[in-house]
């Protein structure tokens, strides 16, 4: 298995994703942003199809659909012209309907999109690699020296807004981190699926800590556990990568709330025998 070239790049592209999505996905599920960055993640495929239309990178034209899909969800709820979820959703089919018209208007042979709606990680450059490695890095960066601001728009935007006089600035750059971060794991999971690469780890973490550090690093870990032996079994099975990996992450925090709620009710019996003996 790791003697083919691909499978080490598919291993480091789950160890960045992992991190990517760790960071930024603990921020998604904790300010409730779970909607908002479906609709982001469907609107890049606009971008994708004008990409190929306008014959650069498909991600690129993603990302930069992406980026201004998600600044202007941010700005219109900010505002408050329009309710947040009407934008959403006016936002997820706009990009979905403007990738379809745009793929079908390029001329040539229609391209294969299943590696973009669905991941494909064996397919994952050296390009990508850098990419997300540099995406890591800034996350990383980014979360680690405004960590107490984030930490406070994440649960109690108003107590942020007496901590620092620049909530919104940090929003829309935390926005549009958060959609280089959904466009550039597209290759891992695919436009349906990615979201769940984001928000299935930090709700493993979750069931385990209420601290906000801890909870990014378990994201981490589980994401990477949940990627590592998706594509390992999806390079035995034969089967789709990306929905293996999703599969498989869904199947541990599966386990890991079977196991909490058996951990749970033995303490409690041995504690209640514990006072029967006392009395």
């Amino acid at each position: 298995m790791f003697q083919y070239e691909f499978v080490i790049k598919g291993l480091l592209g789950a160890v960045f994703a992992s991190i990517t999505a760790g960071l930024a996905g603990t921020y998604i599920v904790s300010r409730r942003m779970v909607f908002l960055s479906g609709g982001i993640t469907h609107a890049s495929f606009g971008g994708i199809g004008i990409g190929y239309f306008a014959g650069i990178n498909p991600v690129v034209g993603a990302a930069v659909f992406s980026i201004i899909s998600a600044l202007g969800v941010e700005y219109l709820s900010v505002r408050q012209k329009i309710r947040e979820d009407s934008a959403i959703g006016i936002l997820w089919a706009f990009g979905m309907a403007t990738g379809i018209i745009f793929i079908y208007l390029t001329p040539g042979y229609s391209p294969n999109l299943l590696s973009y709606l669905f991941g494909s990680i064996l397919t994952v450059t050296y390009g990508d690699l850098i990419a997300l490695g540099i995406m890591s890095v800034i996350l990383i960066l980014y979360f680690g020296f405004f960590y107490r601001t984030i930490l406070y728009i994440s649960f109690d935007e108003v107590f942020a807004r007496t901590y620092s006089k620049y909530v919104n600035i940090f929003k829309y750059i935390t926005t549009s981190l958060i959609a280089l971060t959904i466009v550039l794991n597209i290759r891992m999971a695919g436009v349906v699926l990615v979201i769940s690469l984001l928000t299935i780890p930090p709700n493993i973490a979750m069931l385990v800590s209420r601290n906000y550090v801890r909870i990014v690093l378990l994201s981490v870990v589980a994401g990477f556990i949940g990627t590592a032996a998706g594509y390992t079994i999806s390079y035995f099975a034969g089967i789709p990568v990306g929905a293996t990996i999703i599969f498989t992450l869904v199947i541990l925090w599966g386990i890991v709330k079977i196991l909490l709620r058996f951990s749970v009710r033995i303490r409690s019996k041995s504690l209640y025998t514990k006072i029967h003996t006392v009395a």
